[in-house]
């Protein structure tokens, strides 16, 4: 009797384990008609949860964008070659406003390069280089006054506290406050140096003792890995943020560097080579018109160049430098201030009579010889140029449309020096 009752709890628990286990086949979808509208919702939510595709817009490939770069300001110039008073700032940035020519963040201009986004037809990016405290403490009331965003490109022993950091630099405290005002954030090398091999550079040994040595091999591949990667990497986690473009110290650079840059994670490239930036505008050799206290008309001649479209004008096709081998090269530096400059316009087409025009910075329209025969412009500079960089823009018109390239080569200092007498670049003291 007793081993009734004591089995009769284990039957029922069984049976109750029994029905649970029918009751989950049951709702097992199975195949067959009567889960037909089961497997119709199983089918139907893929089509619920799915999103259109997300075409690119189309943007205005004929929109170009000026890229100016500015050091400090102070009142009292010392050291022209990169300074400029605040008040000469200003009225720049007034000039921007008072020509219809819209200010926008660098990063709006490297989507717009990635086909992205639309920019104004006529754009342009504030940049400053080095890290000055000026920039914090002069530039950005006046930026801000004109609610013009803006660029810093730093290099890393340069701030406050760093190696080459003085009084006068800026520190990583103003480099945060900047960050969450939403200020863009670049880099310039850990110390501002010639990042070309066999060049002599200032090594910082451990224990702060400076020494000037021409780096080669694996002493040098050391060292410019600090300089290129090490301080694109500090920024990001001093100040973490996402660091995508590089400015090259004095605008010298070769194809070793372009590579260690693009490896690195390096978006864009930038130089001091002025020219206006296009939709086909090479992303490692991005020029920029650096405005210093001698050289008063860049920055006229800049907004000149185009301050007078009305956005409406015939649009304006870009020849890119390579096609059309140019002589000297896309960032090539050349060693007379004396160059022959040469152009092949026959991949572009059958150009038109009398269309072809070259235009020289500092010279402005030249005189030049376009042999129809074999598509070449060329012109002899028939006196010295003045500056270390040099733009050239050649433009014509073929099968009823415009087209017009730029390139910018670079002077020797030595050859440029004979010319003209250039102030070396202040070191921060």
């Amino acid at each position: 009797m007793m081993i009734r009752f004591a089995i009769l709890p284990l039957l029922l628990a069984l049976n109750l384990s029994m029905c649970k286990k029918q009751q989950a086949v049951t709702d097992k979808p199975q195949p067959g008609g009567n889960v037909a509208s089961g497997s119709a919702a199983a089918t139907a939510a893929p089509a619920v949860a799915a999103t259109p595709k997300v075409k690119k817009p189309v943007v205005d490939q004929t929109a170009q964008v000026l890229i100016f770069c500015y050091h400090r300001l102070v009142d009292k110039i010392r050291y022209p070659g990169t300074e400029i008073t605040p008040a000469a700032f200003e009225a720049e940035m007034k000039e921007l406003k008072d020509k219809g020519i819209t200010v926008i963040p660098m990063q709006d201009m490297l989507a717009w390069k990635r086909g992205e986004k639309n920019i104004p037809p006529r754009s342009a990016v504030i940049t400053f280089d080095d890290g000055w405290k000026s920039q914090y403490e002069v530039a950005r009331p006046i930026l801000k006054k004109y609610g013009y965003p803006f660029t810093m490109f730093i290099y890393t022993e340069g701030v406050r506290g760093g190696s080459l950091g003085g009084g006068e630099a800026i520190t990583w405290e103003q480099l945060a406050d900047l960050r969450d005002n939403g200020v863009d954030i670049q880099a310039h090398s850990a110390t501002h140096q010639d990042l070309r091999e066999g060049h002599n550079v200032t090594v910082i040994e451990p224990g702060g003792k400076r020494s000037r040595k021409k780096l080669t091999g694996a002493d040098y591949e050391k060292w410019i890995q600090n300089e290129v990667v090490g301080c694109k990497e500090l920024l990001e986690q001093r100040l973490g943020i996402k660091v995508n473009c590089f400015a090259v110290p004095f605008g010298n650079y070769n194809e070793h560097v372009k590579e260690l840059a693009r490896n690195a994670g390096y978006e864009a490239m930038f130089t001091v080579y002025g020219q206006p930036i296009t939709f086909t505008s090479p992303m490692d050799a991005i020029g920029r018109y650096a405005i210093e206290a001698n050289k008063p008309k860049v920055f006229a001649d800049a907004v000149n160049m185009i301050g007078a479209s009305s956005g409406g004008g015939t649009a304006v096709a870009e020849v890119g430098a390579k096609d059309l081998t140019t002589q000297p090269a896309d960032g090539e530096t050349v060693r007379t201030a004396l160059p022959l400059i040469k152009a092949n316009l026959s991949s572009v087409g059958q150009i038109e009579p009398g269309s072809v025009q070259m235009r020289v910075s500092s010279l402005g329209l030249v005189p030049a010889n376009f042999d129809a025969k074999t598509g070449t412009v060329s012109y002899q500079v028939p006196q010295k140029l003045r500056e270390k960089t040099c733009t050239v823009i050649v433009s014509a018109r073929s099968e009823g449309k415009k087209v017009e390239a730029h390139w910018t080569f670079g002077i020797e200092e030595a050859a440029a020096a004979t010319a003209a007498s250039s102030p070396a670049t202040a070191v921060k003291k």
